[in-house]
């Protein structure tokens, strides 16, 4: 995949084809496997793939004829790298399919998908569509969360998912120059604001909760606001809440996520943000760690390189060189 966490910004990449075999490896460069299958009654075939990298974020234009594409349970087991997608339909029409659902979409409309399950694509007729691509784990989504807002068709011109697809939109047509720290930071709030629309989408304005979605709720705000306490926990929550462990995490799991693993991912996510943004730079990666929680830089480094696939210290050099 031409996408590379950090990746410096701008940079073009156009692949373009009239045979079908050079249009797979296309998309396997630019994207992940699929299975795709033209239809075999046109007699000539098309296609082609821009894109290019805002930090972390890849934004992509593809355009070809009839074909369908397919992310079958096998190539998302075997593949060790998991992105969060969205697909926005600029001409012509296309469907995805994902986690149970079906999304019609025409020009203008877009939806999420993730490349860790399996979801296809049936394109009819001449189209073209923007992609945007992030690495999964540097979206703030629990699986849960994740899997309710798949294949959901979003209005790219209207309320709160027009103003995200607008924002979108213009980082493809004119692909900042910024720094490699300016990049990951409009990368990230890109990210926010599609796991916003997402969640918000989920909710509805005014879906009441239930007594238990709504200490969930509480409880995902108390970890939220002490992910800096070293000493936060299932016990501390637990006992912040007044109810058992066992109650906590069954509450947690109603969620998708473990409480353990929201810690971990939130507190790696809120340490990775502040090694990428130029105003922390004076402060020591171990001081890092241990605002958000970790006791110790190395079992930092240890979480963030099995995230994130680099050193702490590595990946903020890259950043800030």
């Amino acid at each position: 995949m031409v996408l590379a966490a950090g990746s410096a910004p701008g940079g073009t990449d156009v692949r373009a084809t009239h045979r079908f075999d050079e249009w797979r490896d296309a998309i396997r460069h630019d994207f992940v496997t699929l299975d795709i299958a033209p239809d075999r009654r046109i007699g000539t075939f098309q296609g082609s793939v821009r894109s290019a990298t805002v930090g972390h974020l890849q934004v992509s234009e593809v355009c070809s004829i009839d074909q369908t594409c397919r992310r079958t349970p096998s190539l998302a087991a075997t593949d060790r790298h998991d992105y969060l997608q969205i697909g926005m339909i600029t001409e012509g029409t296309g469907v995805l399919e994902q986690d149970g659902r079906r999304a019609a979409l025409a020009a203008g409309d877009y939806a999420i998908y993730e490349t860790g399950r399996p979801f296809s694509w049936r394109f009819t007729g001449s189209w073209r569509m923007e992609v945007f691509t992030w690495p999964r784990a540097s979206i703030a989504l629990c699986e849960a969360e994740s899997a309710s807002a798949t294949a959901v068709r979003l209005a790219g011109r209207e309320g709160f998912s027009g103003i995200v697809g607008g924002m979108l939109r213009a980082l493809l047509a004119g692909p900042p120059q910024l720094t490699a720290g300016g990049a990951t930071r409009v990368a990230d709030e890109a990210g926010a604001l599609v796991s916003t629309l997402a969640v918000e989408r989920l909710a509805g304005p005014t879906a009441p909760d239930r007594p238990q979605e709504a200490l969930l709720r509480e409880m995902l705000r108390y970890v939220d606001t002490h992910l800096a306490d070293p000493e936060l926990g299932p016990a501390a929550i637990a006992r912040a809440h007044f109810v058992s462990v066992r109650q906590l995490h069954r509450l947690f799991a109603a969620s998708g996520e473990s409480v353990n693993r929201r810690i971990r991912r939130l507190r790696l996510e809120h340490s990775r943000r502040e090694l990428a943004d130029r105003r922390r730079a004076g402060l020591a990666v171990t001081d890092v760690a241990r605002r958000w929680g970790f006791p110790d830089l190395p079992t930092f480094s240890r979480a963030f390189r099995q995230t994130y696939g680099e050193a702490p210290t590595a990946y903020r050099a890259r950043l800030l060189g």
